[in-house]
């Protein structure tokens, strides 16, 4: 016999009706299971308005204003409307950041995802030595972003780096090493090999869990159809693995527009702001040239940017999850 579910405020209105029944007891359990919910819930809210909802609603009053990061006493704050939007919106280097973002996580996010996969495929084998494979694959992401920062910058160096000196190796000489962090065309692409080299470990042990959460059974009734092993790939694989794939697509999506360290140690967003990113223009605004008026508008419409944009991928892949 099949028992319905019903909710606290439909068993509460069953109970008044039913003889017998200790109404006030139900009624007072539920408003200790409504106090026990709001006690755990406590600390996450707590951290969630002094950390997010506190800053958003005070970097939008800082817009509206001209605020310095050390106040001058002589020149006090003023309100000044919406004259930094309208600033923002004129300027050359925060349309070339959010450019530079968009293009970030178009060409990171589904390079380093399929990256990731693959890894996590070849070492999911029960091969001799596998763990090692795992370590090493992994370690990139427990170092520091500025430490793998700094080592590729001498990776880079067009003088006596590595990648230009294997360069000249493989071609005799006949490749002109480009200057990777000097030139405008290679400075982009060459933090986007590091960013991919970096992150695409973390990515890896989500894609392993998943690998080793399939049923082997989905295997082995592919094998008795006749599949072979590119065939459960694309068939038994990758269905089984669509849910970590939209979570491991997400959240690469998410760390893409918040680049900033490897930039800011490679190339301070130059060279001519080719390497420009929304959060380094912000830091820049901010913390150098001390106008936090003018970085908490960029904060703002940054803030509203990425929002939009997370909507629109969870509509998105909401739908393909049907």
């Amino acid at each position: 016999m099949k028992v319905e579910e019903t909710s606290p405020e439909v068993s509460v209105e069953i109970a008044e009706k039913v003889p017998g029944v200790n109404f006030g007891s139900l009624k007072s359990q539920k408003r200790r299971e409504v106090i026990t919910a709001w006690l755990f819930s406590a600390p996450s809210l707590t951290l969630l308005v002094v950390f997010l909802i506190v800053p958003f609603v005070m970097a939008f009053i800082f817009s509206l204003t001209d605020q310095r990061l050390i106040p001058n006493r002589y020149v006090p704050t003023a309100f000044i409307g919406l004259r930094n939007y309208l600033r923002l919106f004129s300027d050359d280097a925060f349309y070339r950041a959010i450019f530079n973002n968009f293009l970030f996580a178009i060409v990171v996010v589904p390079t380093q995802t399929a990256f990731a996969l693959l890894l996590a495929v070849l070492i999911n084998q029960n091969l001799k030595g596998v763990r090692i494979f795992r370590t090493i694959y992994f370690s990139p992401v427990v170092i520091t972003m500025v430490v793998v920062a700094v080592v590729w910058s001498n990776l880079f160096n067009p003088g006596q780096g590595f990648i230009n000196q294997f360069l000249k190796f493989i071609s005799f000489g006949r490749i002109k090493p480009p200057g990777w962090l000097t030139d405008t065309h290679y400075a982009f692409p060459a933090i986007m090999i590091l960013s991919v080299w970096q992150g695409v470990g973390f990515q890896m042990i989500i894609f392993l869990a998943g690998l080793q959460d399939i049923p082997a059974e989905l295997y082995e009734a592919a094998r008795v159809d006749g599949a072979n092993k590119q065939q459960q790939f694309w068939l038994v694989t990758l269905p089984q693995l669509k849910n970590t794939t939209i979570f491991v697509f997400l959240t690469t999506t998410i760390l893409a527009f918040k680049l900033f360290t490897q930039v800011w140690v490679l190339t301070k967003g130059g060279p001519q702001n080719s390497t420009m990113t929304t959060i380094v223009l912000l830091y820049r605004q901010g913390f150098i040239q001390l106008n936090v008026g003018y970085s908490s508008t960029i904060a703002v419409v940054f803030f509203f940017i990425v929002l939009m944009i997370s909507i629109l991928q969870r509509v998105f892949l909401k739908e393909q999850r049907r």
